[in-house]
């Protein structure tokens, strides 16, 4: 027997709330996505060292042309959603994001890595992330030694999806001037 019930969804304003009331604990690995508050699994070795080597080949070769944001909350408010990508590669600021968080506009990349995950990262976050506007996602899954990059945000979904494997490149579009070798992302 299959029975609906009725869901409450919660805004990026009402999660805050919760966050300040302790409600929800500072260190409790949660986000909140299209209204749910979802939480997290713990992450392992492989997701944690894929995230190590993104962080280091992405501040070594950008600089300061970006920020790069490691597992912090991007506001997403039309779609009651405070995602945490892996990684984020945002638009400078002088303040580093510290008087607000990143909203859509503010991403030139995100980036998710998923092994656990990858059903959540699939269905859930990158439909988000387009349903928000966010250009370009690239996911590195672990379970398959793939990349796969989506870009043309419309509300159904991305427009282009490629999906790339070792021996091959790929140039996020924020920066033409950088191409990343598959291998590189995936270690």
């Amino acid at each position: 027997m299959t029975e609906a019930f009725a869901r409450r969804r919660f805004s990026v304003h009402e999660y805050h709330r919760m966050g300040e009331a302790g409600i929800l604990a500072e260190d409790e690995r949660v986000e909140l996505l299209a209204g749910d508050i979802i939480v997290r699994e713990p992450i392992g070795t492989q997701h944690a060292g894929t995230v190590n080597r993104l962080t280091y080949l992405w501040t070594s070769r950008l600089g300061l042309r970006a920020v790069v944001q490691v597992q912090n909350p991007i506001e997403l408010a039309r779609e009651d959603s405070e995602p945490q990508p892996d990684l984020s590669l945002l638009r400078p600021r002088a303040d580093f994001y510290a008087t607000a968080h990143p909203a859509a506009d503010d991403v030139l990349l995100a980036i998710e890595v998923a092994d656990t995950s990858l059903r959540l990262d699939r269905r859930v976050k990158i439909p988000l992330y387009a349903r928000a506007g966010i250009g370009e996602v690239w996911l590195v899954d672990l379970t398959t030694s793939r990349i796969e990059v989506y870009r043309e945000p419309t509300a159904e979904g991305y427009r282009d999806v490629q999906i790339l494997v070792r021996g091959q490149s790929v140039t996020p579009n924020a920066f033409a001037d950088l191409t990343v070798a598959v291998g590189d992302l995936l270690g």
